[in-house]
């Protein structure tokens, strides 16, 4: 267990769950889902008893650092502060920098701050035989998730289903990974029965991930390593701020795990949600018999059926007529777009910000 370590991924800005989501409190920091626990606490909470929570490391903004420190009761010296957004292949090359100064024979597990999952015993099981695997091969490790639908909104996985690994449920090496398809395509990819849906969940052996940088993303890898003896000293952050100036903006999809040949995936089932809209968190909250989702809100539904209804504390809604809308009330702001057109969302933010200004973004 010593050498267990997580990486959270934690400086989205979640703007698809806004107007709840916003600059200074994004959707990991909320109770999106109304259980008590913002989605970064379930992240904390689902992976303390899989690896020691003295292992445990998040990467974040600047600016949400006091507020990582406050909802998990972290050690501020194991929050990471990005300067800049500069998706995950800097975040992760970050972490691995300072984790291997910490002990170099780790074996780390990456994670998104913002995912669901509800089948959670099954997941440390999981979890379990991947740092097993990871420990004892040069190999990069990701969970792919059994898909129930023909999505389109996720990357996909193609495993080899045909040469499991030996000594392992489900693991497989990785034949191709595939950007969001087409609903024809996706539903080629159900009835192929090799295709899971990208967690984006990872794990391997620090080590192993170096070389892979220095393989396929060479610039990122010389930026940090021009740095490594200086990580967990007080010349870190100086350091930082200057490498991520000159890092591209590159996803560790993308820039590794679409190019290396070491790549493998469990192919699993728990209860996954990346949660990125506001359909995909209709579809894993309660309904009433109208099929509305009404979040810990009061609101009273007539003549309309499938919609998302989100309203603050103290307010009540009366809402008759609509079929399939997302409602959401967040004091200052007031959203009601239909949920066919939810892709627009970031259209709109656009617009508001440029009419506003920063005040409702």
């Amino acid at each position: 267990m010593k050498n267990r370590y997580l990486l959270i991924m934690a400086g989205g800005v979640g703007s698809r769950f806004w107007p709840l989501s916003r600059r200074e409190k994004s959707k990991q920091f909320l109770d999106i889902l109304g259980t008590g626990e913002t989605l970064i606490q379930m992240t904390y909470r689902r992976f303390r008893d899989i690896c020691p929570p003295e292992n445990i490391y998040v990467v974040t903004n600047e600016d949400s650092s006091d507020m990582v420190v406050s909802q998990l009761g972290i050690d501020p010296d194991h929050v990471l502060a990005e300067p800049l957004r500069r998706n995950t292949a800097p975040c992760i090359a970050y972490g691995i920098f300072r984790i291997m100064a910490e002990n170099p024979d780790a074996v780390i597990a990456v994670a998104p701050s913002d995912h669901l999952i509800t089948r959670e015993d099954e997941f440390r099981k999981v979890m379990d035989e991947a740092f097993r695997f990871a420990s004892e091969h040069d190999a990069l490790l990701t969970l792919g998730i059994r898909p129930d639908r023909p999505e389109t909104g996720y990357g996909y996985i193609q495993a080899n289903t045909m040469q499991p690994v030996r000594g392992y449920a489900d693991l497989h090496k990785v034949k191709a990974f595939t950007e969001k398809p087409e609903l024809a395509m996706a539903k080629l990819f159900i009835e192929s029965g090799d295709f899971y849906w990208n967690s984006g969940i990872f794990i391997w052996r620090a080590a192993t991930v170096m070389e892979s940088y220095n393989r396929h993303l060479p610039d990122i890898f010389h930026t940090f390593n021009e740095g490594k003896d200086l990580f967990s000293t007080s010349a870190e952050k100086d350091f930082i701020t200057r490498a991520y100036a000159q890092c591209s903006s590159i996803s560790v999809d993308y820039g590794i795990m679409e190019k290396a040949d070491n790549v493998y995936v469990i192919c699993t089932d728990l209860g996954w949600s990346d949660l990125g809209t506001w359909s995909s968190l209709y579809l894993h909250s309660d309904h009433d018999r109208n099929d509305n989702a009404v979040l810990n809100s009061k609101a009273f539904t007539y003549n309309s059926e499938g919609n998302i209804i989100s309203l603050p504390q103290g307010k009540v809604a009366v809402i008759q007529g609509l079929d399939d809308y997302i409602i959401i009330d967040s004091g200052d702001v007031l959203l009601i777009v239909s949920r066919e057109q939810e892709q627009n969302i970031k259209l709109y933010l656009d617009d508001v910000g440029r009419e506003t200004g920063e005040k409702y973004l």
